[in-house]
């Protein structure tokens, strides 16, 4: 698949992932209807609706591409595929339900083990990203759509981090004080991954925890706009493993945070 075909594709997607996410604020402020799966996680209709207007876009597009999405999976069945779609409908289920606004909405080709698109949308704060190559990662807001390449928008000097948990592991904090890490905030979605390709936040670090589907599009995201995203090893970041289990990963704007 060339760039123009990934390309297209991606284009013919923004819509779906605008509408599926004016529907998911219409459900949140009506009230979300709250399901308990079998892995005792929430999902709420807002999140099945997401992901049946996203997946029947999807296989209009390439319908010969099969879909591994977070609401339909069968964990108990490995992964046979190289190529396929991840989808999250809604990251940040349990903000979504207390009507927060860092939830996101997620799509990821996979093509041998890579993202090769990447699209992420945040509803609540008028944010969508996607990319579809290197040198092609972009935001639309504002009816404005803004190249990213990972340039920094913190303090020259200072090194911002970004964690996921009420409490930094012992490993994470080892890692943020090798970066010189002057601050951190957290945040609960694949936002993270766009904060930092928009050079509005420096580093990421988590251990092993989540899916595939929590990562791919932010990882494709941050790739193609030029920022760094790895193992904790610093070893390349395979997706269809048989489990779809993450390893402990790090992400990075540039090598030299501080500049």
């Amino acid at each position: 698949m060339n760039k123009e075909e990934l390309k297209k594709i991606t284009v013919n997607l923004l819509d779906a992932f605008l509408h599926a996410g004016k529907l998911a604020k219409e459900i949140a402020s009506r009230g979300v209807k709250i399901t308990i799966k079998a892995d005792n996680t929430p999902v709420t209709d807002g999140d099945l609706k997401v992901d049946q207007l996203l997946s029947e876009k999807i296989k209009n597009l390439t319908p010969d591409i099969p879909i591994i999405s977070e609401e339909t999976v069968n964990l108990n069945k490995d992964n046979q595929y190289k190529n396929f779609w991840l989808i999250d409908p809604i990251d940040g289920t349990k903000d979504y339900i207390s009507k927060k606004d860092e939830y996101t909405l997620n799509a990821a080709l996979i093509i041998n083990g890579q993202p090769l698109i990447g699209i992420i949308y945040a509803p609540s704060k008028n944010r969508l990203f996607y990319s579809y190559g290197k040198g092609d990662a972009y935001e639309f807001t504002d009816n404005k759509t803004i190249k990213l390449n990972c340039s920094k928008k913190t303090q020259k000097g200072k090194v911002f981090a970004l964690y996921n948990s009420s409490k930094l592991p012992p490993e994470i904090e080892n890692i943020y004080k090798e970066n010189r890490v002057s601050d951190w905030s957290k945040m609960s979605s694949s936002l993270k991954f766009c904060i930092i390709a928009a050079g509005e936040a420096d580093i990421y670090a988590a251990k092993a925890r989540a899916y595939e589907w929590d990562i791919a599009a932010g990882h494709a995201i941050i790739e193609h706009s030029g920022g760094l995203i790895t193992t904790i090893s610093r070893k390349k970041i395979i997706y269809g493993k048989k489990d779809y289990r993450n390893p402990a990963i790090l992400v990075k704007r540039s090598e030299n945070l501080a500049k």
